[in-house]
C-alpha cells in the first residue's frame, strides 16, 4: 500500500455492495463512491431509494454518486432534485445524453445553476466535454467522467483524450475529471501521470490494488508456484515414453 500513498489521484470506489462499501470506507486511501443503475442491478438491488439511504448511512463524509434513470429531462430534473436533498456529500450522475441521443445541456446548466453538485456521466469525446463545461457554473462542484476503459476498449489511447479534457476544464475550478471504467491497475497509474482528480475502481479491481509496486522476481515465483501447487492438487500426470 505505501506505493498508494505515492499518487495523487483520489481513488473512488465503484459498486453497489452495501457490505463492500462499509469495508471500503473504513479504508483511508478511499475518497468516494459511485454507483450506478447497472451496477445496482447487478448486486440485485431491489429498491433504488432504500439502497441509497443505507449506503448514505455508511458514507457521511465522502463523496457518493447516485444516478437519476429517467430519460425524460424534466423527469430528469424531478429525480436529481430528489436525490440532492438526500444529503451535502450526494453528487447527481446526470449521463450526457438521453437514449434519443439529446444532449442534456439545459438540464446540467439549471441544475448547476441550483447549485446541485454534478457528476456528469458517460462521455466519451472532447466535444462532449466541451458541451458540458459551457453548460457548467463556475461556483458549482462538478465531476465530468470520461469512460476511459471503454475508450480503450475501442483501440483508442484514452490517456491522450484525457490530457486534452484536463485543458477544457481549466475555466471550471469546481470541475475534476474523472477516470472511469478502468480494466487494469496500471491504469491508476496512467490517470495519475495525465492529472486526472479522480479514478473509480470496482470492487474487484480493488482486490488487486495490492499488487501495486509489487516485487516482479517475487511476482514470477508466485506465478510458478501456483502453477505447480495447482498440478500436484489436481493429480495430473503424463506417461513420458522416454522413461519406459
Amino acid at each position: 500500500m505505501n506505493a498508494l500513498k505515492n499518487l495523487k489521484i483520489k481513488i473512488f470506489a465503484d459498486g453497489a455492495d452495501l457490505k463492500g462499501i462499509e469495508e471500503m470506507r473504513a479504508k483511508e486511501w478511499i475518497k468516494g463512491f459511485t454507483t450506478n443503475p447497472s451496477l445496482m442491478r447487478q448486486a440485485g438491488v431491489k429498491d433504488y431509494m432504500k439502497f441509497a439511504k443505507d449506503a448514505l448511512a455508511i458514507v457521511q463524509d465522502k463523496p457518493i454518486s447516485f444516478e437519476v434513470f429517467a430519460d425524460d429531462f424534466f423527469e430528469m430534473e424531478e429525480q436529481a432534485l430528489e436525490i440532492a436533498s438526500w444529503g451535502p456529500n450526494v453528487y447527481v450522475k446526470i449521463p450526457v445524453t438521453n437514449t434519443k441521443g439529446q444532449f442534456a445541456g439545459q438540464l446540467i446548466q439549471r441544475l448547476s445553476e441550483a447549485d446541485v453538485k454534478l457528476n456528469i456521466t458517460a462521455l466519451f469525446t472532447l466535444e462532449q466535454v466541451k458541451m458540458v463545461m459551457d453548460n457548467l457554473i463556475n461556483e458549482t462542484p462538478a465531476i465530468i467522467s470520461i469512460f476511459a476503459g471503454r475508450i480503450a476498449d475501442t483501440g483508442s489511447d484514452p490517456a491522450m483524450i484525457m490530457q486534452k479534457a484536463l485543458t477544457l476544464l481549466e475555466p471550471k475550478k469546481n470541475a475534476e475529471l474523472l477516470w472511469a471504467s478502468p480494466r487494469e491497475v496500471f491504469n491508476l497509474i496512467q490517470a495519475d501521470d495525465v492529472g486526472c482528480h479522480i479514478i473509480t475502481v470496482s470492487n474487484d479491481l480493488l482486490k488487486k490494488v495490492h499488487l501495486l509496486g509489487k516485487d516482479l522476481n517475487e511476482f514470477s515465483l508466485e506465478t510458478v508456484k501456483m502453477f505447480y501447487k495447482d498440478a500436484v492438487e489436481s493429480d495430473y500426470t503424463i506417461t513420458c515414453k522416454l522413461s519406459q
